[in-house]
């Protein structure tokens, strides 16, 4: 019986390549994407937290896009 993966304990985590998003032409997306990039160093407990905060950042900026949002003249 052959072991299938010898390097089980091996920390994948390090391993993992976080791409760059490319830039979307609005400084206020590619700040709240950038974020993601802290998720390399977070434990995965943490990321539902990043994750929410993106979201939450993108979701205001869609607000300020969309002229029917309230606070929009």
């Amino acid at each position: 019986m052959t072991d299938e993966h010898p390097d089980e304990n091996q920390n994948l985590d390090a391993e993992r390549i976080v791409a760059e998003a490319p830039a979307t032409g609005d400084a206020r997306v590619d700040d709240a994407v950038a974020v993601l990039g802290r998720l390399a160093s977070r434990p995965a407990e943490e990321h539902v937290a990043v994750l929410e905060e993106v979201h939450g950042r993108l979701r205001d900026i869609l607000d300020d896009l969309d002229p029917s949002s309230p606070g929009q003249p």
